[in-house]
């Protein structure tokens, strides 16, 4: 697996790609073929759909795997993942089939010390017990063919 980071930019945004934080949820193929492509070198196509399309499904991703910043505010916050305003929605959690535990929104996250993790408002829980970054998922659970229904 790659795991230098990568950029992709149109007119309006540029989308970052960072392969090590990757833990293939499908979401952007699945749902945006015309941009997210595998099977294409690149494999980002930012020509694809319209912007705030791009957006929608670069939102989705579990992880920090893929993220943007609209071209305008790049020079002040390079490298930074998406925008940490506080979400006020309430939390939402996904079960991934054969895959980590997904929670968005407006929660807290405590660890078994009973310290609050770092604040963010998407998280990527592993439910395999395999990752190296646990509790966090880091795709792990692809290579080890972990069938957790």
């Amino acid at each position: 697996m790659y795991s230098k980071s990568r950029k992709y930019k149109n007119g309006e945004i540029t989308v970052h790609w960072r392969p090590g934080e990757c833990i293939h949820a499908t979401y952007c193929y699945r749902e945006l073929i015309e941009v997210f492509d595998p099977r294409r070198r690149p494999w980002i196509n930012m020509n694809g759909a319209p912007t705030e399309d791009i957006i929608r499904i670069v939102e989705k991703c579990p992880t920090n795997a893929l993220t943007y910043k609209r071209n305008t505010d790049i020079e002040k916050v390079e490298g930074v993942p998406k925008d940490t305003a506080k979400i006020t929605e309430k939390a939402e959690v996904k079960i991934m089939k054969d895959g980590p535990v997904i929670i968005r929104g407006d929660f807290k996250l405590t660890g078994t010390s009973g310290i609050e993790m770092k604040q963010i408002n998407l998280v990527s829980l592993c439910r395999c017990g395999k990752s190296d970054k646990l509790p966090y998922c880091d795709g792990k659970h692809t290579k080890i063919g972990y069938t957790g229904k």
